[in-house]
């Protein structure tokens, strides 16, 4: 793994002439928020999967995902309740790449990722196909702390962290949409913070 790290903290000139999306307030903290609770996980039985429109299903063990190509990115975070923390440093394998591997299909239009909670969370396969969205297991140079996601979470820098579902065990390719656990109960499906996407 090479110590460089990618910085794309300007990703916001992409949607509008402002760092901070409107609504947003920024912090030094890193809040801790989920849908029920921190889950317990096992190193030795922990697997990722990869399944859906796709040439090949992946699975990988901890150790073989941690083995994978990876790269270290700067990113900001914003959550759907107001806060932003900027500057965070994520290692991690990049959607890309595991896309690349798997072999979607040209079929695949929709991406869902799944939890060790149950949780879900969807976007369209553009949104996803992006070098900063991450599936990351370390933060600022140290294993991801099992209450931010860990051992692996998704970061979607551009779009709200709902989005970027922790303890993720892996992702579905979909050729129809489907709604995850929170565009279910009226969040929105689209989640642009620069737009103020909060809910359906």
């Amino acid at each position: 793994m090479s110590s460089e790290v990618t910085d794309y903290t300007d990703l916001y000139e992409e949607f509008s002439d402002e760092r901070l999306p409107p609504g947003q307030r920024k912090t030094d903290r890193f809040p801790v928020l989920s849908k029920s609770g921190t889950p317990d996980w096992h190193r030795d039985d922990w697997t990722f999967e990869v399944w859906g429109a796709v040439d090949e299903q992946l699975t990988y063990d901890y150790d073989e995902f941690r083995d994978l190509p990876s790269e270290t990115q700067r990113q900001d975070f914003h959550c759907v309740t107001g806060w932003s923390k900027f500057d965070c440093e994520f290692t991690g394998v990049t959607f890309p790449q595991l896309a690349e591997l798997a072999g979607v299909r040209d079929d695949a239009e929709w991406v869902m990722f799944h939890a060790l909670d149950g949780y879900t969370t969807d976007l369209p396969l553009a949104a996803c196909d992006r070098e900063e969205v991450l599936f990351a297991y370390d933060y600022d140079g140290e294993q991801l702390p099992d209450d931010h996601g860990g051992p692996l979470r998704v970061v979607t820098p551009h779009k709200y962290a709902y989005k970027g579902a922790k303890w993720v065990t892996g992702v579905e390719f979909l050729t129809e949409p489907e709604r995850g656990y929170w565009e279910k109960r009226g969040y929105s499906d689209t989640a642009n913070p620069w737009e103020e996407e909060r809910y359906s």
